[in-house]
């Protein structure tokens, strides 16, 4: 259900055939592969915030947006903040301002909705019937406050139904990479008691957990009504030829961290 795809001369991504079964949507959960960065920003490093070179994030945003059939200007972006924050586009563009939130929808035909990750999921959403689209950035904390829950609200609000939105997680760490301590776990199943099913003791480490994040991303899905929910499952942290990943990076003591793009945009 999962396909590679491959600009010639251009970036890698891969798409999910569940997002795929209308013509008018497009996608793509892109990976590090295809642009022009350098260092430990090679090569597709879409991340604004980044220390990377400007004018390199900008043409490897450009190159993204063309393989989505969009001009650099159509592609809407977030200044995230790991926050249960989601806008709502009712404008074409250009877009130039990054709102600081965590998710878009919109009903907009021409408009790129794109979220950047380098560990947390990308969760992206359409409802092909109501032609409303989605994308959202899940990290624990935003997932654990309700981001992915929002998201659906706002699609809802668009005339979206539970029923027929699909939902597909994208890469991102999974659980046997993402180990985390008893603080976390306890503040996690504190506000989500069936977040307890996300977590296995890490054998190697006493007063330590591995942490299923897509998993949960999974059941904040179905609390918020949704059915069709598909999970990539690729591991950004242990495929370094493919992902950028922040916690790798901070592993390797290296000072940053690109930041891979994922987009859906409709027709």
């Amino acid at each position: 259900m999962i396909k590679k795809q491959t600009c010639p001369g251009g970036p890698v991504y891969f798409s999910h055939q569940a997002l795929e079964r209308t013509n008018s949507v497009r996608h793509g959960f892109f990976t590090c592969k295809g642009g022009l960065s350098t260092g430990i920003y090679e090569s597709l490093n879409c991340g604004l915030g980044s220390d990377d070179n400007t004018k390199m994030v900008a043409a490897n945003r450009g190159r993204v947006a063309a393989a989505m059939g969009l001009d650099l200007t159509q592609m809407a972006g977030l200044y995230q903040v790991h926050s249960p924050k989601c806008v709502t586009l009712t404008h074409p563009g250009p877009y130039t301002d990054r709102p600081q939130a965590d998710a878009y929808v919109t009903a907009l035909a021409g408009t790129g909705l794109a979220i950047l990750t380098a560990d947390c999921l990308p969760v992206l959403f359409c409802d092909p019937k109501a032609g409303v689209i989605g994308a959202a950035h899940a990290g624990w904390r935003g997932a654990v406050a309700g981001i992915i829950e929002a998201t659906v609200s706002a699609m809802q609000s668009l005339g979206a139904t539970p029923d027929h939105i699909v939902t597909v997680i994208g890469p991102g760490i999974q659980q046997i990479s993402y180990q985390v301590s008893l603080k976390l776990k306890v503040e996690i199943t504190a506000q989500h008691e069936t977040a307890e099913t996300c977590f296995t003791a890490d054998p190697s480490f006493p007063e330590k957990w591995l942490f299923d994040l897509p998993g949960f991303a999974i059941q904040r899905s179905k609390e918020a009504g949704l059915s069709q929910i598909y999970d990539c499952r690729l591991n950004t942290y242990d495929k370094d030829e493919l992902f950028f990943s922040h916690r790798r990076a901070t592993h390797r003591s290296e000072p940053d961290s690109g930041r891979q793009i994922s987009v859906i945009t409709q027709s």
